[in-house]
């Protein structure tokens, strides 16, 4: 009997991939269907619904779970649900296809996988400012505030009000895990492949560290803390598609690798991967990232500042509190399973302080922040992108050789906007 979490939702893992000749069948039956052109990030839903890491979905949603996701973080059936799992589609493809075909989706001439159509429901441009002010907005300023910015700046925001005319709803059959297998080798693993790995460790409180940056000093002590606490911590990475002037998963992976073997006991931590692009919804992204986790046999989700925040739209420790106002078991989650399992490991905003001469918090620091050295990735980023130097302390000298060997190979860099929290200017 397992010790880890279970999965999310009460059904076990539900793995819509199909393998050996269901698969070779199922293409050959593609082949013959509408085909459908999907966005990467439809890819990486697919993929995850594939090998079980979106489970209890097993397709896209329909509109009452789209507007029940939004609304109350649940699906229609009252599963916790905080992010809608939506594939869009053209006017001109919702106008060839009916409820009840099957059609095929492909990504640049690749077969991803078949859907059975359920229901196709219209997205006007008011659905989707709806669905943008309740799931990305957060706690922020008013709604005629949060245009004025989020159309120009908040790449999440963008990427909704850009989607298609419809959406398209049904199961899926997945056929394909993209190149992530080989191109990430050892590191992207199924959820079952990284159970059966902490099963074989022992383990049982197990705890995520989410990263879409590069590995720096305050990334390693989150880590370190939560492996005080916990029987082991997973480096979890997102290794699909990031908005530009982000840098490229393998180079992260490289840096992890670096860290890992100089810098921590290895029996204790296990470097992953995962195939989502970011949504950048900021802290309802924060609850994604605990139930998708919870597939993988995790149960403890590492909240720091800003946690998958974007430039200035969300408070610094808001992915922290989204979490005491979720539905619970006892709430809009009566039924076994359908509530989120994965707790948060909340940790306070951690630097590096001169005076106490290593890492620390707010929660541990009585020093001002004249004293501290302010870390997070976009400062990172905006100083390798400016040929900037590095303050001291701020990663280490191995990971900075391979940042400074990646911006030094860049024929075009994106500039990188600095936000409060990344320069340290809220810090009190």
């Amino acid at each position: 009997m397992s010790k880890l979490v279970p999965p999310h939702g009460g059904k076990g893992l539900v793995c819509c991939l199909l393998e050996g000749a269901a698969r070779e069948a199922e293409l050959k039956k593609a082949a013959g269907l509408k085909q459908i052109e999907i966005s990467s990030r439809t890819k990486g839903d697919l993929i995850m619904m594939g090998i079980g890491g979106f489970s209890p979905l097993n397709g896209f949603m329909k509109k009452a779970d789209w507007k029940s996701v939004c609304e109350k973080m649940t699906t229609a059936d009252g599963t916790f649900w905080p992010v809608p799992v939506t594939m869009d589609i053209s006017k001109e493809d919702a106008a060839a296809i009916k409820v009840g075909d099957e059609v095929a989706l492909v990504r640049k001439g690749e077969t991803f996988a078949t859907m059975k159509v359920e229901e196709i429901y219209e997205m006007t441009e008011a659905d989707k400012k709806w669905e943008c002010e309740l799931v990305f907005k957060g706690e922020g300023p008013d709604s005629q505030k949060f245009w004025e910015v989020a159309l120009e700046d908040h790449p999440g925001v963008k990427m909704v009000m850009e989607q298609k005319e419809f959406n398209v709803a049904g199961t899926v059959k997945v056929l394909s895990e993209g190149d992530f297998p080989t191109k990430f080798a050892g590191v992207y693993k199924r959820p079952a492949e990284l159970r059966a790995e902490m099963e074989e460790r022992g383990w049982a409180n197990v705890a995520a560290l989410q990263l879409r940056n590069p590995m720096h000093r305050s990334h390693e002590f989150l880590a370190k803390i939560a492996i005080e606490v916990c029987d082991g911590v997973v480096i979890h990475s997102l290794v699909g598609a990031l908005k530009p002037g982000d840098i490229p998963a393998e180079v992260r992976v490289k840096c992890i690798d670096t860290l890992v073997e100089k810098y921590f006991v290895k029996q204790n931590v296990i470097q992953a991967g995962y195939p989502l692009d970011m949504r950048y919804a900021g802290p309802r992204e924060g609850l994604l990232h605990a139930t998708f986790r919870q597939n993988y046999g995790i149960n403890r989700m590492i909240i720091g500042r800003d946690h998958a925040g974007v430039g200035d739209f969300y408070g610094m420790f808001e992915a922290q509190t989204i979490f005491d106002k979720i539905p619970y078991v006892n709430e809009a989650c009566p039924e076994p399973g359908k509530a989120l399992i994965c707790t948060p490991l909340k940790i306070d905003w951690t630097f590096y302080c001169y005076k106490c001469d290593g890492m620390a918090s707010l929660r541990t620091c009585p020093h001002g922040k004249e004293d501290r050295v302010i870390l997070s990735g976009t400062k990172l980023r905006k100083a390798l992108s400016d040929g900037a130097p590095v303050a001291d302390h701020f990663g280490r000298d191995e990971v900075l050789e391979i940042l400074r060997a990646y911006y030094e190979g860049l024929t075009e860099k994106v500039e990188v906007k600095m936000q409060q929290a990344a320069s340290g200017s809220v810090m009190k």
